[in-house]
């Protein structure tokens, strides 16, 4: 995202941006900034929230596997689009020049592994917690998590709260 936020800051800039507009730097830009942004964001909710939703810890190694190849080839896939941008290769074309061949196949290498490791997300880090496999999730599994839906069982049950709850001064411990 941040990497997003520097070319966005670049192509600010009238006339670079006059030189790489409509070609794959502002491509690469734009999966830098919203892919990452919401993409990464998503993981990061799903790893948060995952042991509420099915009371099961998924396994930590395998959520750092998946996030560790994730963050590697989208890198893999949109970096080497700033380059061919650089050097002039337009969007939306179906056929370019064989001098952006190796950059092109790179981007396709790295787009391969990115959808294979969110297969491998899929097939060893949601469904094996969606069958309940794994240790059960305690009410508090993550050290700082602090709010009303952290103060019931995981998962939580259905009409957690028949009547309000009484809560302490700061409002985040159920009393009585």
């Amino acid at each position: 995202f941040t990497v997003g936020g520097v070319t966005g800051v670049v192509l600010a800039n009238a006339g670079f941006d006059y030189n790489v507009h409509d070609t794959y730097y502002v491509v690469a830009h734009f999966h830098y900034v919203l892919v990452a942004g919401s993409l990464f964001g998503m993981f990061a909710g799903y790893y948060y929230w995952a042991p509420k939703w099915t009371g099961v810890m998924y396994s930590e190694t395998r959520g750092k596997i998946h996030f560790w190849c994730s963050l590697v080839f989208f890198n893999v896939t949109f970096f080497p689009m700033h380059f061919l941008g650089l050097a002039g290769m337009p969007r939306r074309v179906a056929d370019y020049p064989m001098q952006f061949a190796d950059f092109n196949a790179l981007a396709s290498v790295g787009a391969l592994c990115f959808g294979l490791s969110q297969v491998y997300f899929l097939l060893f880090v949601v469904v094996p917690a969606m069958r309940g496999k794994g240790e059960p999730a305690p009410q508090r599994p993550w050290e700082g998590a602090e709010g009303l839906e952290w103060e019931v069982p995981s998962p939580a049950p259905w009409h957690t709260y028949e009547t309000p709850p009484k809560l302490d001064r700061t409002a985040t411990k159920v009393i009585g």
